[in-house]
């Protein structure tokens, strides 16, 4: 596995789906209980209205036929080796990857675990995401607790994938679409 995902909301999908289209290994550890499934979106750019559990289960599928793994569970515990990141599953399961997302919602208690530095507006992060632990990001509502917004969310995870496939190519990355050639 290339990269570990925690939390499934937004920001942990987003991220998930510009590395599984790149190819990576990537796999999303959440239970589904994102505060999207009480939302009603609005003002998601593109869109006119959706129902955050509509969005949810959209955006899980769109992830998994990219080639993204989701796993339906809750990760206990998260260990930095040095080389890397065991989380430990609820169920005993171990997982093991060399970099780390963490889109924890408001209580980040994997960040503080790790010891990545906290500010009065969550967990602290450079532009692209990085925490001050080296490997780990941080997207999403844990970054800006009193600014949580979807689309926010995802293009935190957006900018912390496109970073680490820059890091992993040794060059910098975009991420760009066309229309199919007639």
């Amino acid at each position: 596995m290339d990269v570990l995902v925690i939390g499934d909301g937004p920001g942990g999908l987003s991220a998930a789906l510009f590395l599984a289209k790149a190819g990576k290994a990537v796999t999303v550890v959440g239970p589904d209980e994102s505060a999207m499934h009480w939302a009603r979106l609005y003002n998601y750019l593109g869109i006119d209205m959706i129902d955050g559990s509509t969005f949810q289960e959209r955006s899980r599928a769109q992830v998994q036929k990219l080639g993204a793994t989701l796993l339906d569970g809750r990760v206990e515990a998260v260990e930095n080796t040095g080389e890397g990141f065991v989380a430990t599953l609820a169920s005993g399961d171990t997982l093991t990857a060399p970099t780390l997302i963490l889109s924890e919602g408001k209580s980040p208690k994997l960040a503080r675990s790790l010891g990545c530095a906290e500010g009065d507006n969550g967990i602290t992060v450079d532009a692209h995401g990085l925490t001050s632990v080296p490997g780990v990001f941080a997207v999403g509502r844990m970054v800006w607790p009193t600014r949580s917004q979807a689309i926010i969310s995802a293009g935190d995870g957006a900018k912390a994938a496109l970073h680490i496939l820059a890091q992993l190519e040794g060059r910098d990355v975009q991420d760009w679409d066309s229309p199919p050639k007639e």
